[in-house]
Order: C-alpha cells, then structure tokens, then sequence
C-alpha cells in the first residue's frame, strides 16, 4: 500500500512528504541549525508540523516540544532555561513581542521547490542525543517539568509499541490528540516507522475529524475518553457521521482514566471495545490493551515489566491494589535542571504515584492516583470512588477540601449533558456509596473542563469547588 499524509487541505504520499521534510531541513541547515542544537517546536498540528519534526530529526537536533497553547511567559523561561538556539512556531502560538520566532510558513514558503539530494530521511544522528526530546509534563498533578529523552530509546519504546499492538502497513492512524506529548507524538512516529498512513485531523472540531475518518478510510483511532464520549454523541444525534468509526479496527485509548460504561457502549454501538492503555512521559508507553486480549490496560510491552507493590514496597498478590512500579529500558534520562543541564534519574524500578492491580495473567488495571483524603476517620481515595460510581452509571469527578471538623469535604461533579438536577445525583450517590464517601456537595455540569492533553482538568475543577459554584 502506498502510505498517505492526510491534512485537512492537502494530501501528500508518504514519499512526497518525506522529500518535503528533506527540504525543510536544508533551509534549516541554513539558518544555521545542526546537530545538537536545542530548537523549539510550538504550534498546532499540522502536516508542516510532522514535517517540520521529521526536518528536525534528519538534522539531529534536539527537539524541545511544547504545547501550542502554552502561555508567553512560561514559553520565555523555557527558551531561556534549554538554550534554545530557534524557536519555531505558527501564528497561534502565544509568544513574548520581543521573541524572536520563525514561522512554520516561512519554512513552507523558503522549502518550496528546492532540489535535494537523492538521499533517504534518516534519523541516526538524532537517536545518538541523550537529549533528542524534551517534552513537558501535562501538570495535572503538580508543577509541569522539562523530561529529557534519548531519541533512540524512543524510537525502541516506539517499536514496542507498535509490536503489541499490531500496527500494519495498510493501517490508517487517526491520532485526535496533541501531537506535542507523549501519546500524539507517538502516534505520529509510529506511521512513519511503520510506514502506514496518517491522518492530520482538527481534534478540537470531531464532526470534522469523523468525515475525514471516513474519506480516508481511517482503520486505527487514537482518542481520550472525552473524545470518544463526543464522538458517540455526535453519531447518535447525526447518523452520516457513523461510517467514520464504523470502518476502524481498532479503538485506542489513552491519556485519562476509561469508564467501564464506555467500553461497553463502543462494544454495543460498533461490535468493537475500547483498548485501554497505560504510560508517561517519563516512562513512555508501558502497556496495551489490544483486540486478542482486551483486558483493562492489557499487559506489558516485551521488554517492560510492571508489578504492584504494598507501602513497604513489597510485591502485592494478583488481584490486591498497590502502587504501580515500572521497569523499563525506555524511562527518561532525567530533568532538565534551572541552568538547562541534565539531572540524571537512576534506571529500575521506578515509583509511578497511581494505584492499580494486576490479574492473574499479568493485565494491569490502573486505579486513578495514588492519593489519599482522610476523612470521618476513614483513608478514602477519591479515584477508586470516581471508578466505583461510573461502574454504575454516575460519570464524576472528586475534589477534596480542607474540613477542620471532618478532615475533608468531598465535592462531586458530575458529567451530565441531559441537565438533571444537582439533588437528582446526589440521591442517587448517596444509594451507590457507603455513609463515609457521600458527597458534601454536587455540581452537575454538561462537561468537565479539560486540559491540553484531554484531561479532566483538576486545577479548574478544584478553583469551581473552592468557588462554590459553577
């Protein structure tokens, strides 16, 4: 099969596309990028994203990766913290007016025509750098941080990936994600490693994504939960959009916790489940749920290995919750320290701060994070009730205050697009939980807000509950 590029407006085979990547490199080169060089890379996705991240990796520079939306202030200190030699970007990336940027169509526009080399795109200089990435955590649990990655190990990690899950040449990947952290990015690298074809689609905008999914004939979806939740509301109400999942073999997911309820839905709707997954920035991927075994987060990669421990850190039997520990040869090579040098993080197992368990045939069921309220003299942790509830029907999310008298207040939202009353849900989850767990308080909103990544965002959740309202 001959491998495509789809964008929105263009599409290119994967050969003409790799010649485009060629180019951009040589205007690159000439701007005075080499090998080692940190360039930033902040913009929306786009086909002269990829390319220009391809351009990038022929060079051998190091790649520093952040979010389009990133503030301008935060984009300053970054700069400034990795050393940036160029900072390249489109013309909706927020940026300091000082900040000297080149634009990904001022890349187009010099690129556009020149002759290159008969050479092939190659990217062993790349794999060479202990630092070919630096990508940035999403910050949904703390203080985001500079990760930095050898690009080969990567790639390895890449390999795995793909291995398991069972990436084909005749694939067609729809990655509706960001393609500037850990699981967009992937995605996008697999295609061109697998040399199987891409779909560049707007995320944002699903009831786009899905015609395309259905002109391209797209056969792998890779979404968070909330987009497949979308995607199934779009279809129920506007049936023409049906075929752009009918034809996907497989439906991956990743990025937030997966409800049961969802799963269950996707089999019903489609005769196809949801295959859940598990890993980090840091880490990299890690496991995979895949159709010949379905089962929460599947196994772990070959090369990989995840056990659950105790908090005296002793290995946990199947079935028993316990925090997740990952050993893997792909781990980042450590963070990037204030004067943008290397803090090396030690090889091993490493603590990954989420509950989860594993079953008898080494499947691995991720819990939510290992975090703890203590309330009414009980240790609660708010995951395992959000999981207990969508179990049976309730999507919804915790915050805990500070109570002085109790220890904690519990304040649940719920997802709810059908607009039932606050008094509604909190009847219902006083009859699903025990006395100890019932909500204080009940805000029912139409979506949870979301962050870069496709996470309920816990910040705007616990600034509404502090709040007060909606």
């Amino acid at each position: 099969m001959n491998a495509k590029i789809f964008a929105p407006d263009s599409v290119r085979t994967l050969s003409e596309f790799e010649h485009d990547a060629l180019r951009i490199a040589q205007v690159l080169g000439e701007r005075g990028v080499g090998p080692g060089d940190r360039v930033m890379l902040k913009a929306g996705n786009s086909a002269a994203w990829v390319a220009t991240l391809l351009g990038l990796m022929h060079i051998g520079a190091s790649i520093v990766l952040i979010d389009q939306q990133e503030h301008a202030e935060q984009t300053r200190r970054i700069i400034l913290r990795t050393g940036t030699k160029l900072v390249l970007c489109d013309e909706d990336s927020p940026l300091d007016s000082s900040q000297e940027a080149v634009h990904l169509y001022e890349l187009l526009v010099s690129a556009a025509g020149r002759q290159i080399a008969d050479e092939p795109l190659t990217v062993e200089a790349w794999s060479e750098l202990p630092d070919g990435l630096i990508m940035w955590t999403s910050g949904s649990t703390g203080t985001p941080k500079g990760v930095v990655k050898s690009g080969r190990k990567f790639l390895k990690n890449l390999e795995r990936n793909a291995a398991q899950v069972g990436h084909r040449e005749d694939d067609v990947l729809l990655p509706l994600l960001p393609f500037a952290h850990q699981y967009g990015l992937s995605m996008v690298l697999i295609a061109w490693l697998k040399r199987c074809s891409l779909v560049i689609a707007p995320y944002r905008r699903l009831d786009r994504a899905l015609l395309m999914a259905e002109e391209s004939g797209a056969t792998v979806i890779d979404a968070p939960p909330s987009s497949y939740r979308s995607m199934l509301n779009l279809v129920s109400r506007k049936p023409s959009l049906r075929p752009g999942l009918e034809r996907a073999r497989m439906f991956c997911v990743g990025a937030a916790p997966l409800d049961d309820p969802l799963v269950g839905q996707y089999t019903a709707e489609f005769g196809r489940p949801l295959l859940d997954s598990y890993g980090s920035t840091e880490l990299g991927n890690i496991a995979f749920a895949t159709p010949d075994n379905p089962v929460a987060c599947g196994q772990a990669m070959d090369g990989i290995q995840v056990r659950v421990v105790d908090e005296a850190g002793r290995a946990v039997p199947a079935g028993e919750p316990g925090e997740v520990e990952v050993n893997t040869p792909d781990a980042l090579e450590g963070y990037l320290a204030e004067d943008g040098t290397l803090q090396p993080s030690p090889q091993g197992w490493q603590r990954t701060g989420d509950l989860g368990r594993l079953d008898a045939d080494g499947n691995l069921f991720v819990l939510g994070r290992k975090y703890a309220v203590h309330r009414m003299g009980y240790t609660l942790y708010p995951e395992l009730i959000e999981r207990s509830v969508a179990a049976q029907g309730c999507s919804a999310r915790i915050v805990a205050l500070p109570d002085e008298r109790r220890g904690a207040q519990l304040v649940f939202f719920v997802e709810d697009d059908q607009g039932q009353e606050d008094a509604y849900w909190r009847e219902r989850l006083c009859g699903m939980l025990a006395a100890y767990e019932h909500p204080d308080r009940v805000v029912v909103l139409d979506h949870f807000p979301l962050n870069r990544n496709g996470k309920p965002d816990k910040r705007q959740l616990e600034h509404l509950a502090r709040a007060g309202g909606r």
